[in-house]
Formats: structure tokens, sequence, C-alpha cells
């Protein structure tokens, strides 16, 4: 299960009801953020999901509205005295960006709290037993950026049905069947995992993407996801300005959940030279389960 709260929606100019980009993830005890606008302290504690077990920062791209909540929040988590380790993935200029911020305000080489930086390349780079994380390039404009895909694993589930015939009771003896093991009963019986699992399920897919100029080479990635959270600064009218900055319109990203089996899209990364109403009225048009994130909507799959 993956929850997400939407801490910020903004395009690069933020407003009154909209914050500057950022994301938390909630899944399997990790709290993950994806991109750190300015202010995205802040819209941790309105959210009510707090400072507490941040364990990952992911980057989509090193321009300035997605990653300058970074001081803020490491200074916070310092005066709080934090001593759990953040990792930060980004792509190596991203990185780059925010080793120069840091020396600025810490010192060469220093940060506030214990921080790692892994550069991410095209591939998997976290695998836990409750999901995995890989990351793809994206094109937007000039920068180093990425995109990416958490997903959980194929399971069996438990069937409540075959526990109650076979007077299976609650508790550990659940996940020890769900893990594969035979287990025995206090009356003597023994129960494998084939007499009360289901057949195997696919896993759920989670694809985030930030800004990004063109959708032709995302459908490998988006394909069959249960929900893709994705960029929509434009509207088709405007598809040439789009271009030039190196954005998607609502029309391009609806187009890429209808060719791609997506069963849920999210826009967001939205303009403030639009009314909602109209970006999701486009996006339907092309993709009818579209629906355009709002600061502080928490979602779950």
């Amino acid at each position: 299960m993956f929850r997400l709260t939407f801490l910020g929606t903004s395009a690069s100019v933020p407003s009154a009801e909209r914050n500057h980009p950022a994301l938390l993830i909630e899944a399997g005890g990790h709290r993950i953020l994806v991109d750190c606008g300015e202010g995205t302290q802040r819209q941790l504690l309105r959210s009510g999901a707090g400072f507490r077990r941040l364990h990952r920062l992911l980057l989509t791209h090193p321009r300035f509205d997605h990653i300058l909540g970074i001081p803020g929040l490491f200074s916070t988590l310092r005066l709080r005295q934090s001593d759990d380790l953040l990792t930060v993935h980004g792509g190596s200029d991203t990185l780059d960006l925010v080793v120069r911020m840091l020396a600025g305000l810490w010192g060469e080489g220093q940060a506030p709290i214990p921080l790692t930086l892994e550069p991410l390349m095209p591939g998997r780079f976290f695998n836990a037993d409750e999901f995995m994380i890989d990351s793809f390039q994206v094109r937007h404009r000039d920068t180093d950026s990425y995109g990416f895909v958490l997903e959980t694993p194929p399971r069996r589930h438990l069937r409540a049905e075959r526990l109650a015939s076979l007077v299976v009771p609650d508790g550990p003896i659940g996940k020890e069947l769900v893990e594969g093991r035979t287990i025995t009963l206090v009356d003597g019986r023994a129960v494998a995992p084939e007499d009360v699992l289901g057949p195997l399920e696919a896993g759920k897919k989670l694809v985030i993407i930030g800004d990004t100029k063109a959708t032709d080479d995302l459908a490998e990635h988006v394909r069959g996801a249960d929900l893709l959270v994705i960029e929509a600064t434009f509207l088709e009218r405007d598809a040439a300005l789009a271009r030039d900055y190196g954005h998607l319109t609502a029309a391009q990203a609806a187009s890429l959940a209808a060719t791609s089996n997506v069963k849920q899209l999210i826009l967001t990364h939205i303009s403030g030279r639009y009314a909602d109403e109209e970006i999701l009225a486009e996006a339907v048009r092309a993709f009818p389960n579209s629906r355009l994130a709002a600061d502080l909507d928490v979602h779950t799959i």
C-alpha cells in the first residue's frame, strides 16, 4: 500500500492555495519525500505528517522550485536534534546543487543532520520486502531529470473462507503461511500455504514524474500503473508555449495515461494562469479517471 500526501502542487510560481512542489509517500514503514519546494516543512506540519522518520528524499531535477525547501527543512531537523539518517537521491547535477547549497550555509562538506547523497542512474536503487523503487531519465529542458516507479511485489493473499473452514486462529500464524511456511496447529494438524492462499496477484505500481517536455519515451515506465502522478503545467491551446518551457499540457498527460493502461491519473504542478476546472476538463476528455491534486490531499493505493 502507498499513502500519498500532496504537500505542494503549484508550478514555478506558488499561490495562496498551492505551495511549491513536494509529495510525501508512506509505504511499508518508510516515509519518502519527493522534491522539497520552498515551504515544505510548514506543509508537513499542516498535513499532520510531521518530521519524524523521514528516510529518503527523491529529487526529480535541479530547479529551484523543487529544492529550495531543503535548507529550511534541514535546519528544523537539526533544531529537533534528529539523529535519523536521511538519504538524498538525485541526478549528479541535482546533487551538485544540493552540495553547493549546503556548503554556502554550513560550510564545505558539512550538513546539519546525518545525511548521505546517492547519485541516481536509470534502474533499481531501493529494494525492500514491501516495495522497490526504480528511476528513469526524463527530458526537461537542459536538466538532469528523473522519474520514479514504486512497486510492491506480487503476492498471494490469505483466503478468509479457507482459514475459517480449517479453524486457523488469527495472529502470527497467518504471516508464516503468507511467507510460505507450513504451520502446525495446537491439535496437531499441519496447514500448508497451498491450503489457504489464493492465486498470485500483481502488486501495486505508482509512477511519479516531475517536469517533462514530452511523453513519447515514458510509456514503457508508466504502463499498467495503478496511479500516475505527473505535471500538467499548460493547456493544449498553449502547446507551443509548453514546448518552449519544457512542460506538458493536461491533454498530453491524459493521453499518456489513456494509451498506457493506467488506472488513475493525478495531475500536479498546476499553473495559476488557468482555472482548475478548465485543466481537469481537458484531461477528462482524453482520460476520464483524471483528477487534479490540491495541497494536503491524501490518496491511497
